[in-house]
């Protein structure tokens, strides 16, 4: 295989930076990279039916809707658990200071916030929030083609706040003075902020590779977590236009960087499967070997999960 054509978003704790910025896969494998760049995990998802995409960088709800649809694709690695935060002006209280989610989120009553676009990874949980606090019908959910436009539209009063990734919530605070009313850990438990993405064809013919370039994907969450003031100066560099102190801030609101598909991760991406399914997203459930392949991730990774063990950014 000459060329790996690998999918990724502008999200900066992806590990794709690292490996762009390392050229490690063409240092240290037979394969050269072609990274694509996508504004939501819905649009790679078109780039895979297409045939234009080898491996993804991708929130798992995403995934789960092009799987239910005929999608020949598979979560082959995990990758980061907890990606998803809300923020909001800073007149708004947070978690913290109000002691309970539905009363944080009630503040929001007849304004409203914004969200990449729908079935995206924070889409559905923001929904679930709201629904689950009785206030879909109170809060307007506004969806956005990139990320990168809710901080433009929290500006101009479009919106008051966003649900959407810990780079979303430091921008936000550095530009804007908001605040994180609701952490990762509060939005939804465990969740799949982001996996890898290959498909079939990539797990069949070329496993090789495919085990290669997740051995440099675990190395690179190791890197993060253990050294990552390294890690954010590597991305920073791949990104061309990231401070590398943001970078490292934005790794420690949820620093819950790991390769392996422990129980936990795969019970809480199944856990969206209902959820999906009744905001009319997916046709069908979808059951653990629909959405993962783990063979490849349990040899590289034999050793527990590293999601809970922070390493320095937890100092």
């Amino acid at each position: 295989m000459e060329k790996l054509r690998i999918g990724h978003l502008t999200t900066s704790y992806h590990t794709c930076f690292i490996l762009m910025g390392s050229n490690w896969i063409e240092d240290r494998t037979e394969a050269q990279s072609e990274w694509k760049l996508f504004p939501t995990g819905p649009a790679m998802i078109e780039a895979f039916r297409a045939d234009d995409l080898d491996v993804g960088y991708i929130g798992l709800p995403p995934a789960m809707i092009g799987i239910s649809k005929g999608l020949q694709a598979k979560c082959v690695a995990g990758g980061h658990m907890e990606g998803t935060v809300l923020t909001a002006k800073k007149e708004f209280r947070t978690l913290k200071e109000l002691g309970d989610v539905e009363r944080t989120l009630s503040q929001l009553r007849g304004k409203a916030i914004g969200t990449p676009t729908r079935g995206s990874i924070h889409d559905v949980i923001i929904r679930r929030l709201i629904e689950e606090a009785g206030l879909q019908q109170e809060i307007e959910v506004k969806n956005f083609p990139w990320a990168d436009f809710i901080i433009e539209a929290m500006e101009d009063g479009t919106v008051v706040g966003g649900a959407g990734t810990p780079p979303l919530a430091v921008l936000a605070s550095k530009l804007l003075g908001a605040r994180m009313l609701l952490p990762p850990e509060a939005m939804w438990p465990n969740n799949p902020s982001y996996g890898i993405l290959a498909t079939r064809r990539m797990i069949e013919n070329h496993p090789d590779v495919l085990e290669e370039f997740l051995k440099l994907h675990e190395e690179a969450c190791n890197l993060t977590r253990s050294k990552p003031r390294e890690a954010a100066k590597i991305a920073s560099r791949a990104t061309g236009i990231i401070d590398e102190d943001l970078i490292f801030e934005v790794y420690k609101v949820s620093p819950k960087y790991c390769a392996s598909l422990p129980l936990e991760y795969i019970q809480s991406t199944l856990a969206f499967t209902p959820v999906l399914e009744r905001m009319g997203y997916i046709p069908k459930p979808l059951d653990r070997n629909d959405v993962f392949y783990t063979k490849l991730i349990e040899r590289i990774h034999p050793e527990k999960p590293h999601y809970r063990e922070p390493g320095a950014l937890g100092r």
